[in-house]
């Protein structure tokens, strides 16, 4: 069995012993796993405490007060973020700070939970995380196993998929049955709510398919003489209907008619992760622009945007897998987090690059280099 290390950081010593009490003999499993994780509990109950701790030790979970005496809770997540940003901080806040508990998840804090818990209500709280540590690693192992681990990802894309499909399934129920009312008006939060998971299964699945496209190494076979522009006019008309509910108008720029030998559907995953968080990012009655163009045998594509822009703690982490920026602009933003990581990869088999330049509430410009 894997042991996670969890760090309890909390000046009430009854919470402290009593994290390490359900801790002690739980672990957790699912269908896709190889085996259990069990949980080593390590205590303090300082926030300066907590930061040496998690310099001199391995730590996977913190579990996070923001109280403390000295430094409080969301100085040591700051820390986190800035040094160890792998770690994974579930803050523990009393239900008078629920606020400021969702404002740490937005600064990137993985979760909250309300205390006083119940064992049940920590140890789902560990299954969460831990389904994520699990998640994490698995797409590490893509870089050097094949197959197998891919198919293992679809196993999790299945269960992943359960919980949203079973709450849909509720909302229909209770509105065939009509128990919310007899108007259309009475179930429209159901609706838009079923609506939203709708969309974050499809956004999983579609990042997924493009995952188990990549190729371990080239495969010349499938390389084509393509004009670079017809894939991202595709990109763009594919993209278009969402950018016209938020109003941001797209333009593509490419003077040469630059063509490139490559497997066309690499090169269209790039464009549309690229564009598409142009436009998920971007602000109402925005623009994104598409800059094709060829310099010293090299394809240059460049995707500007004007939107809330990234941090460069943010860029920093921004090709990490299952990363994604928190705050109090993309709370309502569905994604994986793997669509990044998957044009890093793609871009890596053909000895490409990626760079961000960005500031924030200006915009955003990704820029691509490929060898022609």
């Amino acid at each position: 069995m894997e042991k996670l290390n969890v760090l309890v950081v909390d000046d009430e010593p009854g919470i402290r012993s009593g994290v390490s009490r359900i801790l002690n003999n739980f672990s957790v499993s699912y269908p896709f796993m190889d085996s259990d994780y069990g949980f080593n509990v390590v205590e303090t109950s300082t926030g300066e405490d907590a930061i040496e701790i998690i310099k001199k030790q391995k730590i996977d979970i913190v579990l996070l007060d923001n109280k403390l005496p000295g430094i409080q809770g969301t100085d040591v997540l700051e820390h986190i973020n800035k040094n160890q940003p792998e770690i994974l901080v579930m803050m523990i806040t009393s239900y008078a700070s629920l606020e400021l508990a969702v404002k740490a998840t937005n600064q990137g804090a993985y979760d909250f939970i309300p205390k006083p818990f119940t064992p049940q209500e920590l140890k789902s709280a560990l299954e969460n995380v831990s389904k994520h540590i699990f998640l994490r690693g698995m797409t590490k192992k893509l870089n050097k196993e094949g197959k197998e681990i891919r198919y293992q990802f679809l196993s999790v894309l299945s269960h992943e998929l359960k919980a949203p499909l079973n709450a849909i399934e509720g909302y229909l129920k209770i509105m065939q049955e009509k128990q919310a009312g007899e108007k259309i008006e009475d179930y429209e939060q159901m609706i838009d709510r079923s609506l939203h998971r709708i969309n974050g299964m499809r956004n999983l699945i579609m990042d997924l398919l493009d995952l188990t496209k990549i190729k371990l190494e080239k495969k010349t076979d499938k390389f084509q003489q393509i004009k670079v522009s017809e894939i991202a006019q595709n990109a763009i008309e594919s993209i278009n209907p969402y950018a016209i509910q938020k109003d941001v108008q797209i333009f593509l720029h490419d003077n040469q008619d630059v063509q490139i030998n490559i497997d066309p559907g690499d090169l269209e995953i790039i464009f549309n992760n690229l564009i598409s968080n142009a436009v998920k990012y971007n602000k109402q009655n925005g623009r994104v622009d598409v800059f094709i163009d060829k310099k010293d045998n090299l394809l240059i594509i460049k995707v500007k945007d004007t939107g809330i822009g990234l941090s460069q703690n943010e860029i920093k982490n921004l090709f990490e897998e299952f990363f994604r920026v928190k705050n109090e602009q993309t709370k309502h933003i569905t994604g994986s987090g793997l669509g990044l990581p998957i044009v890093r990869k793609i871009l890596d088999i053909y000895n490409g690059d990626i760079q961000v330049e960005s500031e924030v509430e200006v915009g955003s410009t990704f820029t691509v280099t490929l060898p022609v």
